[in-house]
């Protein structure tokens, strides 16, 4: 069975940056999008960006287009999510998420990972 297990979070100054890595392991990856969530405390989960798997379509909410980069290494199983510029509002629990089709909605992503805390001090 496919797990999702993220890393690279951590506690960054505003203005720093991040680099998220997501890794697929443990069977065959099939899906045809993988996607980058985050939910911080007392707020409903929210889209950041996806990608397609094999297309490469990529699609960024408006919250932080311009300020992050999602990207992929499809031989090595890897999802990226490259933040710059971060704020305290961009604090949250960031999942990585896998699902049959590029979409901003979570319930059309059917594996996600456990999450990475990121955190943003003024």
């Amino acid at each position: 069975q496919v797990q999702l297990v993220e890393y690279g979070g951590g506690m960054v100054q505003a203005g720093g940056s991040l680099r998220l890595s997501c890794a697929a392991s443990g069977g065959t990856f099939r899906s045809d999008a993988m996607g980058w969530f985050r939910q911080a405390p007392g707020k409903e989960r929210e889209f950041v960006a996806a990608i397609g798997w094999i297309g490469g379509g990529i699609y960024y909410d408006h919250s932080m287009q311009g300020r992050c980069t999602i990207s992929k290494d499809n031989a090595k199983k890897m999802l990226y999510l490259q933040m710059n510029n971060l704020q305290p509002d961009d604090a949250a629990v960031y999942y990585c998420a896998a699902g049959p089709k590029v979409s901003g909605l979570a319930a059309h992503y059917t594996l996600w990972g456990q999450g990475t805390q990121v955190t943003v001090s003024p």
